[in-house]
This record gives structure tokens, sequence and C-alpha cells, in this order.
């Protein structure tokens, strides 16, 4: 049985209430079919440094995943946008859930200045679709916890496992109306995403052996 993890954060300075957090728990509880053959567990990181760098180890030693799959927060995205890649990078601007501000721009010195996913990302891309949400590719997942956790799991996974996928969703819709010509999808249609997400990475593991 593939074994998968899926992670959401919670809330940050800014952002009382993170969808992600309550996404990672829906796709990881889903009776969705297709997703039957799969051992989830879900966690959602408080929005820390520390916590990041306490938990995320102990996630991996603990469930030996064969998928992780990482959801986060942006806020002033309408879409879903999957991420290609993680930067070597962090603000030292922005401070995280506990006040915490990094002191260096830079998360690890003499290591590449980016990391590459390896999952297929125009699959992932049209898998969201199909599931009625609008998604597009992404090459910057940002200099905040997102891209922070999305480089420690690749960091990870450059042996050949996990297979890792980052995630940025947008607010949800607290009803299906529409602002402007925009439709912000709701939780409901986040979830659907999310497990036909989860299914292309299921076959996408499959197919790498």
């Amino acid at each position: 049985m593939t074994r998968v993890l899926i992670t959401g954060f919670g809330r940050f300075p800014g952002a009382p209430f993170n969808p992600s957090g309550p996404l990672a728990l829906a796709v990881a509880h889903s009776v969705f079919p297709l997703l039957a053959g799969a051992r989830r567990v879900a966690h959602v990181f408080e929005t820390s440094y520390a916590t990041v760098d306490r938990e995320l180890p102990q996630l991996m030693a603990r469930h030996k995943p064969d998928i992780v799959l990482m959801f986060g927060l942006a806020a002033r995205t309408r879409y879903l946008r999957i991420e290609q890649r993680a930067r070597n990078a962090r603000s030292v601007l922005f401070p995280d859930v506990s006040g915490f501000r990094p002191r260096s721009r830079t998360i690890v010195v003499n290591q590449p200045s980016i990391l590459e996913g390896r999952a297929p990302a125009d699959q992932l891309v049209v898998a969201a679709q199909r599931a009625g949400v609008r998604a597009r590719l992404s090459r910057n997942a940002g200099n905040y916890l997102c891209n922070y956790a999305y480089w420690r799991a690749l960091e990870v996974s450059r042996s050949g496992t996990p297979l890792v996928q980052f995630v940025h969703i947008p607010l949800v819709a607290r009803v299906g109306w529409r602002w402007g010509f925009r439709l912000r999808p709701t939780h409901g249609e986040l979830t659907r995403a999310g497990e036909a997400i989860l299914v292309a990475l299921l076959n996408a593991r499959r197919r790498l052996g």
C-alpha cells in the first residue's frame, strides 16, 4: 500500500484562518474510491520555521511516505498553483507565527539555488482543471514558510523517495458566488481538486517504481 503524507499549515500573521490545514485533513480522510489503495496521514504544521524543522523529519521517519503532498495558502491568488521548484531563499522581513524572523536570506549555504520537484506538474494541472478548479504551473513558491517546507521536503527526496509536491491554494469562498467575473473556489471544490492531484501523484509513483 502506498504511504502518503498530506500537510497543511495553521494561521500566520495576516491570515487568521488558513484553509490549507482543513484541506489536508479533508483529502487524507476522503472516501474517493481511487484513493482506497493509499494509506494517508495528515499533519497541520504551526506556521513557524522551528516547527517545520522539528516535525517534518519526525513525520518522515515515522511514516516513511512514498508521496508527500503539501498544501499552503497564497492569499492573493485565485487559482491553484502547482509549484515546480523550491528556492534556497527565505524572507528576513516577515515573521512566522511565533514572531521569529530569519537572519539569513539563504536556507542552506553552499547549496544549489533551487531544488526541482520530480512530480509530473503538467499532469497535476490537468487533474485539478478536470476536477473543476482553475490551476496553473508556478516556478516561484515565494520566500516564506511554504517555500521553506517544500525545500526541506525536497532535500529529503534527493535519493528518489518520497515523491514531493507543493500546491498553493487561494482563499476559499464561504459561498459559491461570483466576485466580478471570478469564482473563488469553495472548500469542497478544493477537496475534489486535491483528490484528483493525489490520484495523479499515485499514478506517477507507480510508473517510477
